[in-house]
């Protein structure tokens, strides 16, 4: 099996993982219609971006699954993790696990920018990062699904938790399992996750 197609056998099982097992944090009852009659393009918007952005780093599909990934494991899929420092929150960003090793920011901002100039104050980060995951591993010839959208944006960060939640890049195979089942995750998805043999 080539590379490419276990990258996108991966990918597919992470965000099957992300859709199923995490928390979010909306009370809202999310829907796959969410945005139909507010943002009827949002999808494509966000398409556009990520295929544009693809053709200089191929490895951005990747990097926005694993964004997506750090989000949903600390407070839930709430775009927690794309909040700067400022003088009332600690960054996410800046989590052991995160600091220098987060990708893709700047195309979620550029995805946001593009989203906002078509439906200006309609559509949350989160809600943006979570369909950018989707869409990612559609790109790399992953299966396409419906993404319950309606998630509203958090509005604090959790370092802490963050430090706490995420797995350290040289965590080993115990710690692993362990952060993972504090989740609500078992082994399988352990190894669709972090793209690890066990």
């Amino acid at each position: 099996m080539s590379s490419l197609s276990l990258t996108v056998s991966a990918l597919c099982c992470v965000m099957v993982v992300l859709g199923v097992a995490l928390p979010f944090t909306s009370d809202a009852q999310l829907n796959t219609t969410f945005y139909d009659s507010t943002c009827p393009n949002l999808q494509s918007i966000v398409s556009i971006v990520i295929f544009n952005a693809s053709i200089s780093d191929p490895r951005i599909g990747a990097s926005l699954v694993r964004l997506h990934f750090h989000d949903c494991f600390v407070q839930g899929c709430d775009g927690s993790v794309l909040l700067n420092n400022t003088a009332t929150i600690e960054s996410e960003q800046e989590a052991l696990p995160n600091n220098n090793s987060l990708r893709g920011l700047d195309v979620v901002n550029q995805i946001k920018t593009a989203v906002e100039e078509a439906c200006p104050g309609i559509v949350s980060c989160a809600d943006i990062l979570t369909l950018a995951a989707e869409i990612s591993v559609f790109l790399a010839n992953g299966p396409q699904w419906d993404v319950p959208l309606g998630r509203r944006d958090g509005l604090t960060a959790n370092r802490t938790l963050a430090n706490q939640n995420l797995p350290a890049p040289f965590a080993t195979l115990d710690e692993l399992k362990t952060a993972f089942l504090a989740q609500g995750l078992n082994t399988t998805d352990l190894v669709a996750l972090s793209g690890m043999k066990l």
